[in-house]
């Protein structure tokens, strides 16, 4: 194994590294036909941009690009120059032009942060090695809203987080601004994420506390240059647990004036927050039906409060509760379908992509394309909380994309949808997200966000030449390496539409097995194995979960034939012997899937070590032994639950597939403490 002869790097800089331009001819291009920059004049979201452009110009072409305060050729002009007669209405107010005129590059927006955006896609361009004869570029987001969700806490930890703690330093806010959080403003802009919720979902009614607030000032001051708009998570309990009032009741009228209070108090401190995002009536947190009142009555409060100030709700989707005997999935649709109409026009209702909890594959939400009257935000995790953790390569774009591009009642889910928001996957590690190729997942949410027609093989080759290296060879197998990442862990984990298997409470490893406690969060409630077949049956036999899709695609999931193979067992409690497309048994095809998933780790695996050339060695090296650990971790859970759906199967593992090491005992009895990710008392 030959390392390339490269200095060492720990991913810091992410997808913004700026390194020296290699290819000689190119270089001297670029070189010719940038030579100085136009000094703008104005606001310091413009000098932002001018700093960006002086930095990243420096590393890419190996020289310092003065600033003059005079046209010449070779200029690049930043703002929205008159000269150029540039047509920019097209843009709205956070798109740009990028082009090229009497030798100018010319940089343009209708607002300064549109020029900053226009910047960084400047530079991405050259960093991917694209033509200057390429331009011009026009380019606007297609979303509204996109909106990184932070699930930290006010104690330094990360709920579903596996890359260190959160860098939001509580403790020396707002005084100690870390240059680290300039850094993600950067990260954050330059793949044009405009809001950031600092705080957990599951909230802590503190963090709307003067206390706290003076410290959300320090960092939404810091992020207002860079487009970024700060938004908290809203406690619904906050009037009980810092307000002093005996209620929360949405309708109660000292629960309105505390609300109305409370946000003129936070817009005093934010002039330009973003808004609350709530959880509520969902495992455990307080919420409008512990008053017998409905969400659209417990967002409308909140909406009221903030709309005065041009803020937003984000209310989450994920509702579902123990005490309802219906199946899970149906529970979120069938409480909010009903309310379409009735959330007040700033209320957004934030979907998760699939109806259960961000498995490995699931099918879109229901809920997208049945309330044309509501505002509707699609929620992704990049946190891989049930694909791994920081230590499985998991390329995400795919997932994304298959629920986007999805066929809902009213047209492709990404053209229904007013915004995205995404779990976010960062912490303090070094490399920000754990895992080298987990900032692959950040990159693509902003870009998606942005054009959610971009390709997933798009998206790869960008952060690869930016991330790693434009040597074609490395980008072609490394990308192929990336698109076959999500299905791997599918097959190894949850294939064929099993879903909800993972251990219990951290969901790191494999737990077919898990009973005991509330039905919805054991795992034989969804695999529902027993000696017939295994599979929940979502047809009008069953929970009939499958009304709540629109023709044709319910007829399609509704005939076991039909259905794509993929999603089977989700829909459909099929038999141990059934024939599968492959001419397999159901029996014999999960075996299949199982070993696929483990075969496709090994292929990844020996791809990573033939492009030892072409990454540093500290870099590789790290890559490569995560991916020891994932291919140890996919022969677990292959073995794990071949051995426990066996016992209701009593049918034997072909013989051409390894067979389990241990014992079913053994690997129900495997047990792990401290997993990151969850608050130690859950152990």
């Amino acid at each position: 194994m030959i390392h390339a002869h490269k200095p060492d790097e720990d991913g810091y800089d992410l997808w913004l590294r700026y390194v020296p331009i290699e290819d000689m001819s190119l270089l001297h291009t670029y070189r010719a036909a940038i030579t100085n920059i136009m000094q703008p004049s104005g606001s310091l979201t413009l000098n932002i941009a001018q700093n960006e452009l002086v930095r990243g110009l420096e590393g890419l072409l190996g020289v310092l690009i003065p600033l003059t305060n005079t046209l010449t050729p070779g200029a690049i002009v930043l703002g929205k120059p008159t000269f150029a007669k540039l047509e920019t209405e097209s843009i709205g107010d956070e798109g740009y032009i990028i082009t090229s005129t009497q030798g100018v590059i010319v940089i343009a927006g209708n607002t300064d942060i549109g020029v900053l955006y226009g910047v960084f896609h400047f530079l991405r361009h050259l960093q991917t090695h694209q033509s200057l004869e390429n331009l011009p570029i026009i380019s606007a987001p297609k979303l509204k809203y996109r909106v990184l969700n932070h699930w930290d806490n006010l104690d330094g930890t990360i709920e579903r987080g596996y890359a260190g703690f959160s860098f939001w330093d509580w403790h020396k806010l707002p005084d100690y601004l870390s240059p680290r959080y300039t850094d993600y403003a950067r990260a954050v802009a330059s793949i044009g994420i405009n809001g950031v919720t600092l705080t957990n979902v599951n909230a802590n009614a503190l963090s709307l506390t003067p206390q706290y607030l003076q410290k959300a000032v320090a960092l939404s001051d810091l992020f207002r240059p860079y487009g970024i708009r700060v938004y908290l998570s809203a406690r619904f309990s906050a009037p009980i647990e810092i307000g002093g009032l005996k209620t929360a009741d949405p309708l109660d009228a000292d629960v309105i004036a505390w609300w109305q209070t409370k946000a003129e108090e936070i817009y005093r401190y934010i002039p330009d927050f973003g808004g609350f995002i709530v959880k509520a009536n969902s495992e455990g947190q307080p919420g409008p039906h512990d008053y017998q009142r409905s969400h659209s009555d417990g967002a409308n409060l909140l909406a009221h409060a903030l709309a005065p100030f041009g803020g937003i709700v984000i209310w989450r989707a994920f509702v579902y509760a123990n005490e309802n005997p219906e199946d899970r999935t149906k529970q979120a649709y069938d409480d909010l379908v009903p309310q379409d109409g009735k959330f007040e026009k700033n209320v957004l209702l934030q979907v998760k992509n699939g109806p259960l909890d961000f498995q490995p594959r699931e099918p879109y939400h229901p809920i997208f394309g049945a309330m044309p009257n509501t505002s509707l935000v699609l929620e992704v995790q990049m946190a891989q909380e049930y694909l791994g953790l920081a230590t499985h390569m998991v390329y995400m774009a795919p997932l994304f994309k298959e629920t986007m591009d999805a066929e809902t009642c009213d047209g492709p889910l990404a053209q229904t949808i007013t915004g995205m928001a995404g779990v976010a996957n960062t912490g303090s590690d070094r490399n920000w997200c754990g895992h080298p190729f987990g900032a692959a997942n950040w990159y693509t949410f902003g870009r998606l966000a942005w054009d959610y027609t971009l390709s997933s093989e798009a998206i790869a080759h960008e952060w690869l030449r930016m991330t790693f290296s434009n040597a074609p060879r490395f980008v072609q197998m490394a990308t192929e390496m990336m698109l076959t990442s999500r299905e791997a862990p599918v097959n190894y984990m949850t294939p064929l539409g099993l879903h909800h298997i993972m251990a219990r409470s951290h969901h790191y490893g494999p737990g077919p097995w898990v009973t005991g406690g509330r039905a919805d969060w054991t795992s034989p409630y969804y695999h529902q194995a027993d000696s017939e077949g295994i599979g929940f049956d979502r047809t009008p036999f069953g929970s009939n979960a499958i009304s709540q899709y629109c023709s044709p695609y319910r007829e399609q999931l509704s005939n076991r034939d039909t259905c794509p193979e993929n999603l089977l067992l989700w829909f459909h409690h099929v038999n141990w012997q059934y024939i599968l497309m492959s001419g397999r048994t159901l029996w014999n095809e999960l075996c299949f899937k199982y070993n696929e998933g483990v075969a496709q780790v090994r292929q990844m695996q020996a791809a990573w070590d033939s492009l030892a050339e072409f990454v540093d060695a500290a870099r590789f090296e790290h890559v490569r032994a995560l991916l020891v650990i994932q291919e140890k971790e996919a022969c677990w859970w292959r073995d794990a639950c071949l051995c426990y759906f066996q016992t209701f199967s009593k049918l034997p593992i072909p013989a051409e597939y390894e067979q389990p090491t241990e014992s079913l005992e053994y690997y129900m009895n495997v047990q792990h403490y401290f997993v990151p990710g969850i608050p130690e008392s859950r152990f």
